[in-house]
């Protein structure tokens, strides 16, 4: 009995004692958090005139600036080309003056495309104050053509596909009724050769191909002829005006 409560003695004075471990406080850290990636900012632009569809002037760095809009043709509602008033070229003067007068815009210049046309027009995308970009929208609402110049562009796709839901939903100018009775009209009336007829294959009264309508450069060359030349250029194939259409095809 002795024996059994010493030995219980000595295991108890002989048994250590482990100390908990420190865990060490972290220390607080001294790097800076990431710096957050900010938006780039954005330039606005205001609108100052509304010419027509698919040409604006904004005020940009104390000068008034003409834009060209990529990708966009829409009606002529001036007599400045030609000596004719396109089909549906007032409703699609309304309609940019209705989202552009007085706004301010900002603007998207393309690589794939030259800085400004041979007229000195800057050519650019233009967005709404809502974001929306205001090439696409018009040519959505059926107030203009999807409009490749020479080599395609950066939205091509998405234009080429508004287009053909304003078609297929007969929207604007796709609409039968659009370019009946005195919507389309001569300014000059002495002009008569080439007028805007349709001739054979081709549609020649309002303005319904563009040069990416083409497969090759001779059968644009064809379209424009069979429509009166440069008398009838209701399609613009010939952006220079020197008679050869489409030379990007070349």
């Amino acid at each position: 009995m002795l024996l059994t409560l010493g030995a219980m003695a000595f295991g108890a004075h002989s048994e250590k004692t482990v100390p908990t471990p420190l865990v060490p406080t972290p220390h607080a850290s001294t790097t800076p958090p990431a710096a957050q990636k900010e938006s780039p900012k954005v330039s606005l632009y205001k609108v100052v005139k509304v010419i027509d569809g698919d040409t604006v002037t904004i005020q940009k760095n104390g000068e008034t600036v003409t834009l060209r809009l990529i990708g966009l043709d829409a009606p002529e509602s001036t007599t400045l080309r030609k000596g004719v008033i396109e089909c549906f070229g007032d409703k699609a003067t309304e309609r940019a003056r209705e989202l552009l007068s007085e706004k301010s815009i900002s603007i998207e210049t393309d690589s794939s495309q030259d800085t400004y046309d041979k007229y000195g027009r800057l050519l650019v995308y233009v967005f709404l104050p809502s974001g929306a970009n205001f090439n696409k929208q018009m040519i959505e609402e059926g107030y203009g053509h999807e409009y490749t110049y020479n080599a395609p562009y950066k939205y091509q796709k998405e234009f080429r596909a508004a287009e053909k839901r304003a078609q297929s939903a007969q929207r604007g100018l796709w609409n039968p009724l659009a370019c009946s009775g005195a919507q389309s009209q001569k300014a000059a009336p002495a002009q008569s050769a080439g007028a805007a007829t349709t001739h054979g294959a081709y549609e020649c009264a309002k303005n319904v191909y563009n040069c990416s309508s083409f497969k090759t450069q001779a059968a644009a060359q064809t379209a424009f002829d069979s429509c009166g030349g440069s008398m009838n250029d209701v399609h613009k194939l010939d952006s220079d005006g020197d008679g050869q259409v489409c030379e990007g095809l070349l």
